[in-house]
């Protein structure tokens, strides 16, 4: 039993840090202040959302199988989000960050189990299953969906280890460069799917998530704004090739996953065609590949037009004509990259 420290000095030396104490409750920034009290105002309730008006069996099979498809490859990066920035949320604490800025990583924690839990409801009804892996497909189609469902699940778990290793070794100021990509790309899908779904309780589901995200992006910005015009060289070029491996890594729900960073079986992107235009057919409004193409080049123009006020190098991203300092495949060590969910 060890001798309390108590008897033998009048104070308790420092806790060694990293750790979440000692508290304090300070805020800097008004702007972070307001964003956790419209965090307040706008929660919602997926469950609440005009389910009456949804009804599965009015779809075939395959339009089912379809659409769920959709939201199981949603779920990837949408219901992996709340470990993801529950692990942001602790470094917050850790790192000693203002008090609204802990509160406002508390909210997009909390947003994003909503995101999830819309993901889940849409899911079950859809294939009256509790997981896309584990029901019977009642389509052809369905079977090889099921099979890209389940090298979706592969690929993301193989990421989320890499993220879990790679959070301690880099400061907030370069996280935020890749909280901000998967915001500015989430608010880009969902407002075009809010306006193009047909169904009434997606279109809600979908203005709900948008403004979320808008939140969060808003959340990210203030935090950049503060820190940085201080980065250094090296964490600048840490943030460059973030963002080529979040191109990479998030083209898979807006755009398509590229061969070179995901593990993927030849007649996946195939099958995922042939399952989005059956799901448009049906009045689920996925993106055209053209309208994904330009989407997503947008959302990364906006995103370098961030980086350029700080003089933060942007990667060339070929795929969508965006010009830029080269980052190569050898240069995205797994070890080393914060997979963007």
């Amino acid at each position: 039993m060890h001798d309390k420290l108590a008897n033998t000095m009048e104070f308790p030396p420092e806790t060694p840090q990293p750790n979440i104490y000692p508290l304090r409750w300070e805020t800097k920034s008004s702007k972070v202040e307001e964003i956790w009290d419209a965090s307040l105002r706008e929660a919602w309730n997926p469950k609440d959302l005009p389910w009456d008006t949804f009804d599965a069996s009015s779809y075939s099979w395959e339009e089912r199988e379809a659409i769920a498809y959709w939201w199981t490859l949603l779920s990837v990066f949408d219901a992996s989000a709340p470990p993801v920035f529950a692990e942001a949320f602790i470094k917050t604490y850790e790192d000693h960050e203002e008090d609204a800025i802990r509160r406002c990583f508390f909210s997009v924690t909390r947003d994003e189990q909503n995101h999830e839990q819309m993901c889940g409801l849409v899911i079950t009804k859809m294939l009256e299953s509790a997981s896309p892996l584990e029901y019977e497909p009642k389509t052809e189609l369905g079977r090889r969906l099921q099979k890209n469902a389940r090298w979706l699940y592969y690929n993301g778990g193989r990421y989320w280890n890499g993220y879990k290793k790679a959070v301690p070794k880099y400061s907030l100021a370069v996280l935020f460069s890749s909280f901000l990509m998967g915001e500015i790309a989430a608010a880009t899908i969902f407002k075009q799917m809010s306006q193009s779904c047909e169904e009434l309780v997606f279109t809600e589901a979908f203005k709900n998530i948008g403004r979320d995200e808008g939140r969060h992006m808003a959340i990210c910005l203030s935090l950049m704004e503060r820190d940085y015009p201080k980065l250094s060289r090296e964490e600048k070029s840490i943030i460059t090739k973030q963002i080529r491996a979040g191109y990479l890594f998030l083209s898979a729900v807006l755009f398509e996953p590229p061969a070179e960073f995901w593990d993927l079986p030849e007649d996946f992107i195939a099958t995922q065609r042939e399952a989005e235009a059956i799901a448009r057919e049906a009045g689920f409004g996925i993106p055209t590949y053209e309208d994904k193409r330009e989407n997503w080049r947008n959302a990364m123009l906006n995103l370098k037009a961030v980086l350029d006020k700080y003089d933060t190098p942007f990667p060339a991203i070929p795929e969508v004509d965006i010009t830029g300092e080269e980052v190569t495949q050898a240069d995205l060590d797994s070890a080393d990259i914060i997979p963007i969910f």
